[in-house]
């Protein structure tokens, strides 16, 4: 394999880092709370759409929107039942009920689906791919990339254009002043859970075509290293979100390649380690005044 052949698969698994990370920014920007379950809500969407595209033979484009759809709702429910009553608690309380929610979705999938690893269908999203000039461009790395795009376009755009979108950013800068200006609080925040889980459930797809193999911890991983890209992005920034997922795939499929396997995690980190010791906002993170 060549040096782009490389790129181009880390660049495609740094769009689902992205998507997760997005997630991550999202409901920290707003909510000021960190959702560690999230990388189980990607679990829940991958059973989901293996569940929908084998045991009811449906289409990739329906097994996806139900995957979404479902990981939507289980996103509100998760916020209206384990962080809302926590909203003025202590970090570390809303960091144990993370933790809980986490592990009430890993054993409520064991109990549900099992334990045993599921294939999830080759075919789930087209086979091949392109080859352009010696590069071979597979057609998932192909679309996830390019609904990575997508979305953070379409993100951009409802953040920055939309009513609700200034909402948004009025709840993340002073949600106080945002309650007293008539904006419903409790709505918003539900939103920002609601479009983050989508995003869970999208990524859940992708990752699931490119690593077919899904069991009830696999969105483990997959959940602290998107954290991770959104630290690295600037916590609480969409585009820093995009950036650092897409630059931690990067470094950990080069890694692989170049340098070592075992090697290739340790060496993501050490690289958040430098850029937060340089940068301690993240690359797109700004730093915020708190008045006394």
């Amino acid at each position: 394999m060549t040096f782009l052949t490389y790129l181009i698969s880390g660049l495609s698994l740094g769009s689902v880092y992205a998507l997760i990370a997005l997630g991550y920014s999202m409901v920290y920007g707003i909510a000021r709370m960190l959702n560690f379950a999230h990388g189980d809500i990607i679990m829940v969407g991958a059973y989901i759409a293996f569940f929908a595209a084998t045991a009811f033979s449906q289409t990739s484009g329906v097994s996806t929107f139900m995957a979404i759809v479902l990981c939507m709702v289980l996103g509100v429910v998760i916020e209206f039942l384990a962080y809302r009553p926590l909203r003025q608690a202590p970090s570390l309380a809303v960091l144990i009920t993370a933790i809980g929610v986490s592990y009430f979705l890993e054993n409520a999938a064991q109990i549900l689906w099992g334990a045993d690893s599921k294939f999830f269908p080759a075919d789930f999203i087209k086979e091949g791919g392109l080859n352009l000039g010696g590069v071979s461009i597979t057609w998932v790395s192909l679309i996830t990339i390019c609904v990575c795009v997508a979305i953070m376009v379409v993100l951009t755009l409802f953040i920055n254009r939309t009513k609700t979108g200034r909402a948004m950013r009025a709840v993340a800068e002073d949600r106080g002043a945002a309650t007293l200006m008539g904006i419903n609080t409790d709505h918003i925040i539900s939103l920002t859970f609601a479009i983050g889980s989508a995003l869970a459930g999208v990524a859940a797809v992708l990752l699931a075509s490119t690593y077919p193999s899904i069991s009830p911890t696999m969105g483990s991983m997959p959940g602290i290293k998107a954290f991770t890209a959104a630290v690295l992005g600037g916590i609480g920034s969409i585009p820093g979100a995009f950036v650092g997922g897409l630059m931690l795939g990067v470094i950990e499929n080069l890694s692989k390649a170049y340098i070592s396997q075992q090697l290739s995690d340790a060496i993501v980190f050490a690289v958040l380690i430098v850029i937060l010791l340089l940068k301690p906002n993240g690359l797109l993170g700004k730093k915020k005044r708190i008045k006394v």
